[in-house]
């Protein structure tokens, strides 16, 4: 059986200076209360690896505006100002990555591949000062595997063992941050019996979870 702590517990595990994959698209696919927990204990100088930095007071965009992060790997930051202005004042560092790219990079970390090849960016200054590679006349990029200590993930359901399901495109980067990170601290809406998600609707097998948070006891 897959290990339950509690949300508090969960947090405490990550230290200052940890680089964070966090799921989620615009927010949606975020676990909130990880982030949260996140911001309460103040963890700092963070890496995080992410589609986006969202909007102020959403999902990843809590992080920034409690200047938790020291640096973004991200494709935009379109929607959050404050990310965008913590970069123009050099307080964040921020790498833009293509989304198809960046999504391969991680891909590439869990499955154990030594990069990406890839013909966006070739020719732009995207490519300065990265290795080029020519495939049947050709020119591509060759991009790095992202890897993370720590995947925070967020699904539908969950069963006591820690398998995972998925609503729809909440699904988005969470599954293949499960593979390219060194711990899984997933969060579910339910947690449902052993038996209950469907084995055709499991989106992470519960071997690449690490810690499942318990649900919040609620009154009323």
């Amino acid at each position: 059986m897959k290990k339950l702590v509690n949300l508090e517990d969960a947090v405490s595990r990550i230290p200052d200076g940890a680089v964070l994959m966090i799921g989620g698209f615009m927010g949606v696919g975020t676990p909130p209360r990880l982030i949260d927990e996140i911001v309460r204990q103040g963890k700092r100088d963070l890496t995080v690896i992410g589609n986006d930095t969202a909007r102020q007071g959403v999902g990843i965009g809590k992080l920034v505006a409690a200047r938790l992060v020291r640096r973004v790997i991200t494709s935009h930051i379109g929607t959050n100002p404050e990310t965008q202005r913590q970069m123009i004042a050099g307080e964040t560092e921020v790498e833009l990555v293509p989304q198809g790219t960046l999504a391969e990079r991680i891909r590439a970390a869990g499955f154990g591949l030594g990069g990406v090849l890839t013909p966006t960016g070739v020719g732009t200054v995207v490519a300065e000062g990265k290795r080029t590679v020519e495939v049947d006349g050709r020119d591509f990029l060759l991009e790095p595997p992202l890897h993370a200590d720590f995947a925070l993930i967020n699904a539908k359901r969950a069963d006591y063992r820690g398998n995972l399901e998925f609503a729809l495109t909440a699904r988005n980067f969470n599954p293949l941050m499960a593979m390219a990170a060194k711990t899984v601290i997933a969060e579910a809406d339910d947690i449902v019996p052993v038996g209950v998600v469907p084995p055709d609707a499991v989106g992470v097998p519960n071997v690449l979870v690490d810690y499942l948070v318990a649900k919040e006891r609620s009154h009323g």
